[in-house]
């Protein structure tokens, strides 16, 4: 008996730790930057950050959705790559901290997402 309530126990303070990670979503919606037709490109980015973990989803209108996956570096820093059509990708740079939410995605055309935090 004793060892079934210990185990409980162990379960809850376990699932105690997972609801004690903060979650914090983002979102930029903006044009890209550079030459030729980027100026006309518009972009989507979401963030969701839960601990040090960061999930990311990124869609160019009309456009397939893309998604990135990376943790929190040193100061909130976050650097990733996100793969495109044909093989190709893009690079994913940022910093994820209070006061300093951005994120840059490098590629064909260059988005810098200055993410707004959502309630």
């Amino acid at each position: 008996m004793l060892k079934a309530m210990m185990a409980g126990a162990l379960a809850v303070l376990a699932m105690g730790d997972e609801a004690l990670a903060q979650q914090a979503s983002y979102t930029w919606t903006g044009a890209g930057q550079g030459s030729g037709k980027c100026t006309s490109y518009k972009m989507t980015v979401t963030v969701t950050v839960t601990g040090n973990a960061v999930k990311g989803f990124f869609q160019q209108a009309g456009r397939t959705e893309r998604h990135f996956e990376t943790t929190l570096g040193a100061n909130g820093a976050i650097k990733t790559t996100a793969k495109l059509d044909g093989g190709s990708t893009m690079s994913v740079v940022g910093t994820i901290k209070e006061g300093a939410n951005r994120v840059v995605l490098d590629g064909y055309c260059k988005f810098d997402a200055k993410l707004t935090k959502q309630q």
